[in-house]
């Protein structure tokens, strides 16, 4: 579904409000999701090939719909056209929903530090800093579930809505 109005997980969860009161809302076909650091692919279930696939760092927001938590959804951008779409998918269960969910999470978490380690190691200090030595520490707060986490890729059946 086309994003016109991006308003973050409100908008993904316009968009499961949308497809659930929609007639076709579970007739779309079942795929396997094979989420990593560095994104996600929807792979058919039947033939196993790759449908399509956005990588993380397109990926805006996910979200279960509050409505039915056997429903999430989540925002790309498409760099072609600039605009943004919301893929919602329904789970068998509530668990196999939540699963995803934390593993996209995970997903974002382990490229963000990747992202922040390759910046380590290319930085180059100021020249105009000439001998002095400047030391900085970011930290960026992260919760206690996150870290007790595994860091792994997933895949589970599910069927695209």
């Amino acid at each position: 579904m086309i994003i016109r109005d991006l308003r973050g997980i409100e908008s993904t969860q316009d968009a499961c409000a949308k497809i659930r009161k929609s007639k076709d809302s579970r007739k779309g076909p079942v795929v396997i999701l094979s989420i990593t650091y560095r994104g996600v692919k929807f792979i058919d279930a039947a033939t196993k090939t790759i449908v399509a696939e956005h990588e993380i760092r397109n990926i805006s927001c996910a979200a279960q719909d509050p409505d039915d938590l056997c429903t999430f959804a989540y925002i790309t951008k498409d760099l072609k056209s600039g605009h943004h779409f919301c893929h919602v998918f329904s789970t068998v269960e509530v668990t196999q929903t939540y699963e995803i969910i934390l593993t996209l999470g995970q997903a974002f978490e382990v490229a963000y530090q990747m992202a922040i380690q390759s910046r380590a190691r290319h930085y180059v200090p100021p020249s105009s800093l000439g001998s002095e030595v400047i030391e900085t520490k970011t930290s960026r707060p992260v919760s206690q579930s996150w870290s007790s986490m595994r860091r792994s890729a997933v895949s589970t059946t599910l069927q695209t809505l």
